[in-house]
């Protein structure tokens, strides 16, 4: 209804997503960027900055998008839409996907809905190659929390890591060095979203030297402190990090299994 409340959160860093709007678009902004209305069909590309959303009266259907995903549905790099969005309706690598916006809408069920977001991506799979397997190797081995430098990778990969630097940018969005850092953050904000009443300094992955570097990392990838977060609230990713682990064994996207 108008004049509904708007709520505010933000979206830690993830893989690339698609939404599709119904009703009052969002207010959204990355990394900082200046706040505008979303799209009805809103591409962001991966991000390794937190996303700001105000959201009113609205229904949304999201499709998030892995690596090996990217690789095979859509026709640019992932470093290309890096920290971004698009107006998927405007953008040529999305207009297989931009017949949904006006689909999804006229569905008020579900469970239909999520049979025609199904059907979609099934059909559109049909007709492209399978997944490949140096990427799909990679996103596991981003997952390792053994990995922690970009030799490691190359090593795990059995590849130089030049070739691991041009992998990441296609497929995954940024260089690999600051993928193993997303990594290690996304790690310990994830357990601090499962338990808030966790204190910071026993959240923090193993490979973090002492608190003050994690600070750093959080500020880099959140744009503000452990502390201003914490105090936040999270009407909707707070919840969100219950639903994933349920349904996918993660609390964020960003650590989600290649094969869930």
């Amino acid at each position: 209804m108008n004049g509904a409340p708007r709520i505010e959160d933000y979206l830690h860093p993830e893989w690339a997503n698609m939404r599709f709007i119904e009703g009052d678009a969002p207010h959204v902004a990355i990394g900082g960027g200046p706040v505008a209305r979303a799209p009805r069909f809103i591409v962001a590309g991966p991000t390794s900055r937190a996303s700001y959303f105000s959201a009113g009266d609205m229904r949304v259907w999201g499709v998030g998008i892995l690596p090996a995903g990217w690789a095979k549905l859509v026709s640019i790099p992932a470093a290309a839409l890096a920290d971004t969005y698009c107006d998927g309706r405007a953008h040529n690598a999305f207009t297989a996907f931009a017949p949904l916006t006006d689909a999804l809408p006229r569905v008020n069920d579900v469970e239909a809905a999520a049979a025609l977001i199904d059907a979609h991506f099934c059909a559109l799979l049909a007709s492209v190659p399978a997944d490949d397997p140096a990427i799909v190797a990679a996103h596991r081995a981003l997952l390792d929390d053994e990995a922690a430098s970009v030799a490691d990778l190359s090593d795990k990969l059995g590849l130089s890591e030049r070739s691991v630097e041009r992998l990441s940018r296609r497929a995954f969005g940024f260089a690999p060095k600051l993928l193993l850092r997303r990594q290690r953050f996304l790690r310990s904000l994830s357990r601090f979203m499962l338990d808030p009443s966790m204190a910071w300094i026993d959240t923090m992955d193993h490979h973090y030297y002492d608190q003050a570097q994690f600070t750093r990392d959080f500020r880099r990838f959140m744009g503000m402190s452990p502390r201003a977060y914490a105090a936040r609230p999270k009407p909707i990713l707070g919840a969100a990090a219950f639903a994933r682990t349920a349904a996918a064994g993660a609390a964020v996207q960003g650590l989600h299994h290649p094969s869930a």
